[in-house]
């Protein structure tokens, strides 16, 4: 077996320093959903507490938010999924060049294969990502309504 040489393997080094700041850009991202979900969460709590001593027609408008928070939720849970798959493929793309380089293996459409399925993870949760901001927005003017009644 032919033994890989430090000036073969910097190359290999070279590339997936690339994956890998990739993951520590998605790892802060994945801190702010993550942060998000817990403030929804807790928000939740919070409202559902406050429900207990309303009137039942007062009633109607924590309801609306709760619904809004609980589909916050989901979609912050949907967004944390794909961004953690996006990290996922990373990490395997960075171990898949290593044991390419080791081994020898020319493999190229399984390494565009791995970055493509990160790309796409990591674009999905952006998306779920904006659509909560953008929930958040709703849940806003929801409570601006009821100040302005």
């Amino acid at each position: 077996m032919h033994q890989v040489s430090l000036s073969e393997l910097i190359p290999t080094l070279q590339v997936a320093v690339g994956p890998v700041v990739l993951i520590s850009g998605v790892g802060l991202l994945l801190l702010s959903m993550t942060n998000r979900l817990g403030r929804t969460i807790d928000r939740a709590r919070h409202l559902v507490r406050e429900m207990r001593g309303l009137q039942p027609e007062d009633r109607e408008a924590v309801v609306r938010q709760l619904r809004i928070l609980t589909k916050r939720a989901t979609i912050i849970r949907r967004a944390i999924f794909l961004a953690s798959l996006s990290v996922l493929f990373a990490a395997m793309l960075v171990i898949l060049l290593f044991l390419f380089s080791l081994l020898h293996f020319e493999v190229a459409w399984l390494v565009g294969i791995l970055f493509i399925l990160c790309m796409l993870c990591l674009i999905a949760s952006l998306i779920f990502f904006i659509r909560d901001i953008n929930q958040a927005l709703i849940a806003v003017r929801l409570d601006l309504g009821n100040i302005q009644d």
